[in-house]
């Protein structure tokens, strides 16, 4: 694939894509100024894309995309996918916790900001009691 098909297919920019070919996470063929893009990197760019979604750092994308072994077992790969995972997953099950903290607390001072409100409204009304 050209650039142009890669950035359609995938909806990112070429700059996107120069960015990772800079960190070494894809390696398009060159031929004169062109970059031709493989199914490996297509492969590869799906993987980035997720482990990004997923809040994965470049380099730990970088480094498990470099564990892949074409002959032989991926179980290297696959396990320090598995490690960084459960690690991803603890780190944001701790956010969406501090954010239920945080929203249930917001919600509390906005409740008693909406009664403080009202409470001031029906002081100032003349002929209701406060």
């Amino acid at each position: 694939m050209t650039i142009r098909e890669m950035c359609d297919a995938f909806d990112v920019t070429p700059r996107t894509l120069r960015f990772y070919e800079a960190k070494e996470l894809l390696r398009p063929i060159r031929r004169g100024a062109k970059r031709l893009y493989t199914r490996t990197d297509r492969g590869r760019l799906k993987l980035i894309l997720r482990g990004k979604r997923f809040g994965f750092s470049l380099e730990d994308i970088r480094q498990v995309l470099n564990l892949y072994d074409r002959e032989g077992s991926n179980l290297a790969q696959m396990q320090r996918t598995y490690n960084l995972a459960r690690g991803r997953l603890a780190a944001m099950e701790a956010q969406r916790a501090e954010l239920d903290l945080a929203i249930a607390e917001l919600k509390t001072e906005l409740d008693a900001g909406a009664q403080l409100m009202d409470a001031v409204r029906a002081a100032r009304t003349p002929g209701k009691p406060a």
